[in-house]
């Protein structure tokens, strides 16, 4: 596999700086109870007790050893052990793609950060995958301060070797070197090559949430004439007129038939999914996934 980019201006590490700083605001905050209580949840059989930090769900406070010691502590279950997160992130070509605040690639940056350090403070291992067609970079799952920084710079800073997508080799790769169940994030548009049965395959072997990155010059284009648009995966030119209505019609309808039939798959399949625009904050759709998946496990048990 290529090397990331080794060096790095200073725009770019002052956008790794950023990044960082926004996850580790929001995990703090918002997000490090939320994942909790979605994939861990409290278990029936106490293990241990700590002290409080910062995110903890307040019910799982031992009142009785705050009150004894004066600091806040909380009880920690059985069910609460060491996860593996798993990101695949798609970066074929049509991850270069956005018309707002950012391209799909660096939205992906993001999510992959703030997910990450939600994981890292619950104590889990993180890993990731970049793909195309092909697996394009590995990194196997681990802890620590730094590990995180490593996950952003490279998928800002990545230079694919192809601009196609085939979700095969990168879950098949994945299956080989993690054995054991994990929870995976796959990052994409899920444009391109066909997914459905490997993503059904995948669900069967490891806890799969698809985040699904849009863009809303997918879902339409404004009336301003004449456009020549490349198709960032094949390189094939086309020229449209965005006046003609038909066009305009046939567009959006397909669009909105494309969106239908994807929904209908995850729900038929059973595979959760947030859907992600380039041009809204990604924080609401990412704590209502969180706390409908905390519904669906109370009103399972």
């Amino acid at each position: 596999m290529p090397a990331v980019t080794s060096a790095l201006d200073p725009a770019l590490l002052a956008r790794i700086r950023e990044i960082q700083i926004l996850a580790r605001h929001l995990v703090n905050d918002i997000f490090a109870g939320e994942y909790q209580s979605a994939f861990k949840g409290r278990g029936m059989t106490f293990d241990s007790v700590r002290e409080y930090q910062i995110g903890d769900d307040i019910r799982t406070f031992d009142w009785n050893v705050t009150a004894r010691t004066n600091r806040p502590h909380v009880k920690i279950y059985r069910d609460e052990r060491e996860l593996t997160v798993m990101f695949l992130v798609d970066i074929s070509g049509s991850s270069h793609f956005g018309t707002a605040r950012q391209l799909k690639k660096d939205i992906a940056a993001e999510i992959t950060a703030l997910l990450a350090y939600t994981a890292l403070k619950q104590n889990d291992k993180v890993g990731l995958i970049i793909f195309s067609d092909r697996v394009e970079h590995y990194i196997p799952p681990k802890k620590g301060p730094g590990h995180t920084w490593r996950l952003i710079r490279d998928i800002l800073t990545f230079k694919p070797q192809s601009r196609k997508t085939d979700f095969t080799v990168p879950i098949q790769f994945m299956n080989r070197v993690i054995v054991k169940r994990a929870v995976t994030f796959m990052i994409s548009d899920f444009q391109g090559s066909p997914y459905e049965n490997d993503l059904r395959n995948m669900a069967r072997r490891h806890d799969l949430i698809a985040i699904v990155l849009t863009d809303q010059r997918e879902q339409g284009f404004p009336p301003i004439g004449y456009l020549e648009l490349e198709d960032l995966e094949t390189g094939e030119m086309i020229l449209i007129n965005t006046n003609r209505k038909k066009f305009q019609e046939s567009f959006a309808a397909a669009s909105q038939e494309r969106v239908f039939r994807q929904r209908q798959f995850f729900r038929s399949s059973n595979i959760e999914f947030i859907e992600i625009v380039t041009d809204a904050p990604y924080r609401d759709p990412i704590l209502k996934f969180f706390r409908q998946r905390e519904k669906t496990k109370r009103g399972r048990t």
